[in-house]
């Protein structure tokens, strides 16, 4: 971050924005959106759905208010998008390389169409209520998001589902998470949505009682005062800063470049982190990789030299021990087989 700035000094206003909603229409409008993104040089990304919209953008804060009213106000939406969840931080660089409008089949991916957060959703409980919720014993609190984004920061207490995208989020409430125990829980996100849309999920598999953080983290970081906060570490966003602290200020975090996994400084301290090549959380795989290229390599150069390379030998030595176990493990199912046949004469 620039030295000495306060947020309102930034040089670029960041725009985070969702909302469900019926535009089954997305297609039609999708060129008009990126032309007005692209001559006022905003950048970012937005992702049109026939269940609405979601995205994060940036630019110059006459662009971007320019361009919130053309989505809520003016432009061919209407009155659709009235309501929408907005929140803006700063950046002191533009956070994105480039500007895309996306039509996609979801807004964020759960692939449950059950899960229709304009038919049903849960309770919204506002930054100023969400700690005296969850501070309650009797209610299980849930982060959503996935499991790298979990590592920087969350809310104490918080279960962490483990996923590595969304989808599998369906898989941890069928094993995790019992409408007949669990009576009352609570879940956030980074923004909102995608509490949102796992608050309606819960509720068409029979939770009862299911309350989603309005505004999700970001709205927490923004309007919670840092000393009676709940919140501890940093808050993942999808963008060139990579995480944001209270207050919304740019965080410590930065992304590996080789797997782009969000690291902190004790992450850039071990010695498996080296700028650009690997970190801490891909190393190994980068180091598997690389030797399997070497050996592939040294292979070849043998195979063109008309010889034999000790990569062979080791291949036809797995082959035969695969073989081996085949075998051993035919003839144990054939004795089991025999055992139960005279145990049934018996």
């Amino acid at each position: 971050m620039m030295p000495n700035l306060s947020q309102d000094d930034l040089p670029y206003k960041v725009m985070a924005i969702y909302k469900f909603a019926d535009l089954s229409d997305a297609g039609a409008i999708q060129p008009a959106l990126a032309t007005l993104c692209d001559s006022n040089n905003i950048k970012g990304t937005l992702i049109l759905a026939p269940e609405g919209i979601n995205g994060t953008v940036a630019g110059t804060a006459a662009a971007i208010d320019r361009l919130a009213t053309w989505l809520i106000e003016t432009g061919p939406f209407g009155a659709r998008l009235k309501g929408a969840e907005l929140k803006y931080s700063a950046a002191s660089e533009m956070p994105f390389l480039r500007m895309k409008v996306r039509l996609k089949t979801e807004i964020v991916t759960l692939r449950a169409p059950e899960a229709n957060p304009t038919k049903q959703v849960g309770i919204y409980v506002e930054p100023a209520d969400w700690n005296r919720l969850i501070e309650r014993n009797d209610v299980v609190l849930v982060d959503t998001r996935n499991d790298y984004e979990v590592g920087l920061g969350t809310f104490q207490r918080a279960l962490n589902p483990a996923t590595a995208n969304f989808t599998e989020f369906k898989d941890y409430v069928a094993t995790h998470l019992n409408p007949q125990r669990d009576k009352k829980v609570a879940m956030f996100c980074t923004g909102g949505i995608r509490c949102e849309k796992a608050s309606s999920y819960l509720l068409s598999r029979g939770f009862e009682e299911v309350f989603h953080l309005k505004g999700g983290i970001l709205k927490y970081l923004e309007e919670m005062p840092e000393a009676e906060s709940w919140f501890t570490g940093e808050c993942f966003v999808f963008d060139e800063r990579v995480s944001v602290g209270h207050g919304l200020i740019e965080g410590d975090a930065s992304l590996c470049r080789a797997c782009r996994h969000p690291l902190m400084a004790a992450d850039r301290a071990d010695p498996a982190y080296h700028e650009g090549v690997s970190c801490p959380h891909c190393v190994d795989e980068i180091a598997k990789h690389a030797a399997a290229q070497e050996r592939q390599k040294q292979m070849e150069l043998a195979a063109q030299c008309g010889g034999a390379h000790l990569g062979d030998g080791v291949a036809k030595a797995a082959a035969a021990a695969r073989a081996r176990k085949w075998a051993e493990a035919e003839a144990s199912r054939a004795r089991n087989a025999m055992a139960a046949a005279r145990a049934a004469k018996a």
